[in-house]
């Protein structure tokens, strides 16, 4: 399996011989987004929530099953989750609500967290189950800030934590870098390339932190 990073909570995930992309922003979104633009193909495309930094399908190429709500469902032999969560603190009031997406591909499953805005429930954790890789959202204000994504990351336990949403040279949104996240981390690495390539058998025995470099910088 290869995840590539794309930049924001944008991510190409290709396994099982299918391409999924998270969350494809808008260029330009909110005047403040300056990622390149998207040029993939993708089978299936997941959505997090309708704000434009993660649902613009317009951008992405071929003509993919487009994922948006919870629920489980099984595509082209890749089981998918949907869990609902919330954009904030306060159960949706300020920013609405937030779907986590679970991938179970090639003996390993991948959880994207979307734009979290709470720290996980009891109930949302035992939905979740066992992680391999985690797409953490890291950049605060918007989201969950470095302390809770570091509490979220202790209590899911994954052997790959993989760091997203946070303030880039191509974001201008009020949000941390992911240095703020790694304070303190040990077992960091730092990649200087924008995807991976692993297998089950590949996974770290103790958890760890990888920074891939956004692709579309």
């Amino acid at each position: 399996m290869k995840i590539k990073f794309l930049g924001h909570a944008s991510f190409l995930i290709t396994g099982a011989g299918k391409r999924i992309i998270t969350d494809p922003y808008k260029p330009k979104a909110f005047g403040s987004l300056n990622y390149k633009p998207i040029n993939e193909v993708a089978d299936i495309v997941t959505i997090s929530h309708d704000h434009e930094d993660h649902n613009f399908l317009e951008g992405i190429k071929g003509n993919p099953k487009v994922v948006r709500k919870e629920g489980e469902e099984e595509i082209a032999g890749i089981k998918i989750k949907g869990i609902a969560t919330y954009h904030d603190a306060v159960t949706g009031k300020e920013r609405g609500r937030n779907t986590i997406f679970i991938f179970e591909l090639e003996g390993m499953r991948i959880a994207h967290l979307g734009d979290l805005g709470e720290t996980l429930p009891e109930k949302v954790r035992g939905e979740m189950g066992e992680i391999d890789i985690l797409l953490l959202p890291v950049g605060g204000y918007f989201t969950i800030s470095p302390n809770e994504a570091t509490k979220i990351m202790m209590e899911l336990k994954p052997k790959i934590t993989i760091p997203m949403h946070y303030k880039t040279s191509a974001c201008d949104f009020p949000i941390s870098p992911v240095e703020d996240f790694l304070q303190g981390k040990k077992n960091c690495r730092f990649l200087e390339k924008s995807e991976i390539e692993i297998k089950k058998e590949d996974l770290p025995a103790a958890g760890e932190v990888w920074v891939l470099k956004p692709e579309k910088l």
